[in-house]
């Protein structure tokens, strides 16, 4: 991964990141700017978490390859470093196999909260 260049993305405030329900490609860094992490249901929204500079979101379908457990929004303009499927897989292989089977048992948690 030392080749890999990092791709940054600026999002526009109220800019939909990704949707819940969506296949997971990526994972963001927040350079700067904050991004809410919300779950529509019955139209009404519900913001789980907001996050901020240095915080990482969208890593749960990249852990567990399933969909997108909610939705992302900028909040305000954002800057984010794209962290993409293979850059994630290929740190999570040199990881110890207890690291991976417990960051699978947090995914599948937070998933049925």
């Amino acid at each position: 991964m030392a080749d890999v260049i990092l791709q940054r993305k600026v999002l526009a405030e109220g800019e939909l990141v990704f949707k819940e329900g969506e296949e997971a490609s990526n994972a963001f860094l927040i350079q700067d700017g904050e991004v809410e992490i919300f779950r529509t249901v019955d139209g009404n929204k519900t913001v789980l978490a907001t996050i901020g500079k240095g915080g990482l979101f969208g890593e749960m379908g990249l852990i567990d390859n399933k969909p997108r457990a909610a939705a992302a929004q900028a909040k305000v303009k954002t800057t984010v470093v794209v962290v993409t499927r293979a850059m994630f897989q290929e740190k999570l292989a040199k990881c110890d196999p207890f690291i991976r089977a417990l960051l699978n048992i947090l995914a599948d948690t937070i998933r049925r909260k």
